[in-house]
């Protein structure tokens, strides 16, 4: 066997939110909100959620014109492994370019009081195969996806369909 092939890693992210924990669980929650800050982007085929304990969420978008990845099939396929209502989320996921699986996942997503706000706690435990992104391209595109997070919340963002 040449090289490895798979490269382990996990990352930890905290972010502070101007809400209570129920109002960024909902964020999470609500399939019509999550579809705003997580799916909607140029490209995007399809979008699912099924939030529930068994349920599967999924996302199918095309690569960008100029990238590496043009006009080739993106998937995000999750399943919702544990959820406590406003206070936990874990997620099993995977990521797929073409026919071709990237990376498996579990990651943790805490919701925690703080003062008159929501800490949030994210933690991926990755595999990426080969040719993957690894986890510190997959670190800082879940940077991306939580500020969305942050813009959703606001005035604009839940009521005028921004993320």
């Amino acid at each position: 066997m040449e090289g490895q092939s798979v490269t382990h890693g996990s990352f930890v992210i905290e972010r502070s939110y101007p809400a209570d924990p129920a109002r960024v669980f909902a964020a999470f929650a609500d399939p019509k909100k999550k579809r705003r800050w997580f799916a909607e982007r140029e490209g995007l085929e399809h979008y699912e959620m099924d939030f529930r304990v068994g349920g599967v969420e999924q996302t199918r978008t095309r690569g960008k014109e100029g990238t590496p990845i043009a006009g080739t099939t993106l998937t995000n396929t999750t399943t919702y492994q544990d959820i406590v209502p406003g206070r936990r989320i874990v997620i099993a996921y995977t990521m797929s370019v073409g026919d071709k699986r990237i990376s498996a996942s579990l990651a943790t997503i805490e919701f925690l009081p703080d003062g008159s706000g929501t800490k949030l706690v994210f933690t991926d435990q990755g595999a990426y195969f080969e040719g993957a992104d690894g986890p510190q391209i997959r670190e800082h595109g879940w940077r991306q996806i939580l500020e969305a997070v942050n813009r959703a919340l606001t005035p604009e963002g839940e009521y005028a369909g921004k993320a």
